[in-house]
């Protein structure tokens, strides 16, 4: 599993932990952690909440009338350090 792939199942973990299943999808460029959030969750699981997505490289909060509340996470997988990063414009 890849580093981002191991922040996320972490992050998930973590909300899990507070009665939020999250699901947890690969990406070409980075890893997602969603999860519904019931209007009724208790003010102290907020903490764990955020503690946990605060790991992530982006998180958001989406509520709507239509869908309900979803939480979403963000891990990106890392950029190569060596090769031909820039493409064929950026070769040396």
């Amino acid at each position: 599993m890849p580093a981002s792939g191991v922040r996320a199942a972490a992050i998930a973990a973590r909300l899990s932990s507070v009665g939020l299943p999250a699901r947890v999808e690969e990406h070409a460029g980075h890893t997602a952690v969603e999860t519904e959030v019931p209007e009724s969750l208790p003010a102290e699981s907020w903490r764990v909440v955020l503690e946990a997505v605060a790991e992530a490289d982006r998180f958001g909060f989406l509520a709507t009338s239509l869908n309900g509340r979803t939480l979403w996470a963000v891990v990106h997988k890392a950029v190569p350090s060596t090769g031909d990063v820039g493409g064929p414009s950026h070769q040396r």
